[in-house]
């Protein structure tokens, strides 16, 4: 990051609460890196202010915000554009300024994506079970059907709620490939290894000594387990996972991702495998 000047362009975070962000240390870190002139700071936007947010934004110049909980589909309302990913999702997280206003981008799922990546995790032609059936399950059963994975079996206690979030990713996508099932009935899957993706909040600090399922038969039939969490960074998922001999990862790459991804659409750039790297280190010092 240069020296704040009369060039100096503004990016930022809105949602409540923000307090708690590790974005300004991805964004800073990749001005700092790429000798760009600009400085990421998060905006404390209070419930009903979203769309005076957005407008006053784009009313000060700010080049792009990032959307967090619990703005993420609000936001939606405001915007003059929106990518095909992020409405069929219903969530946005990134805001790129455009002739008239901001159009919306979903980075999260991309992100994920990029970090499975780069974790040598293939989601193509892949058998997934996904544990969960709120927001960040849909979308990432969203970005599973996208990814031509060959099937997901979305596990969730309330059935009816998994059942929901199927029949809609399956209309939009145009092919059957998700699967509800009652979280209880994890028996009843194929005998055979799965990549697991953890959706849930189950497991997040404070709470880390507990995971959606205990069973370790179950982590028995997975070869690779993915947790959204990256605090803890070491989930009781994952240790089970870890127990019955799979891989575990956590969140923090998917972090990481989704914010390189809204910089690079901000900035028309592209970060480099290396540069990651750093930005990785600098999260995992402060995470």
């Amino acid at each position: 990051m240069k020296m704040i000047d009369g060039h100096t362009r503004t990016c930022g975070l809105i949602g409540n609460p923000v307090e708690h962000t590790l974005s300004p240390l991805i964004h800073n870190t990749l001005a700092k890196q790429l000798n760009h002139n600009l400085v990421y700071v998060p905006f404390h936007v209070e419930e009903g202010q979203v769309h005076q947010a957005v407008d006053g934004a784009f009313a000060l110049n700010i080049l792009g915000l990032n959307v967090t909980v619990p703005y993420k589909s609000q936001v939606m309302d405001s915007l003059v554009q929106i990518d095909d990913l992020a409405q069929k999702i219903g969530a946005v997280n990134t805001l790129v300024r455009c002739e008239k206003g901001y159009k919306g981008y979903n980075t999260d799922m991309p992100g994920l994506y990029r970090a499975l990546a780069s974790e040598k995790i293939k989601l193509e032609g892949q058998e997934v079970i996904l544990l969960g059936a709120g927001g960040a399950a849909r979308a990432v059963a969203f970005m599973c059907a996208s990814k031509n994975v060959k099937r997901v079996y979305l596990l969730n206690r309330s059935v009816e709620k998994a059942k929901a979030v199927a029949d809609e990713v399956n209309a939009k996508s145009g092919r059957e490939c998700i699967y509800p099932m009652a979280l209880e009935n994890y028996n009843e899957l194929p005998d055979q290894k799965f990549l697991a993706i953890q959706a849930t909040s189950v497991g997040l600090h404070p709470n880390v000594e507990h995971a959606v399922i205990e069973d370790q038969a179950f982590y028995q039939r997975i070869h690779t387990g993915y947790d959204l969490i990256y605090k803890p960074r070491d989930t009781r998922f994952m240790q089970l996972v870890r127990e019955n001999g799979g891989c575990a990862f956590h969140g923090l790459k998917m972090l990481l991702y989704q914010g390189i991804i809204a910089y690079e659409l901000w900035n028309d750039v592209s970060v480099s495998e290396s540069m990651a790297a750093q930005v990785y280190k600098a999260l995992e010092e402060r995470a």
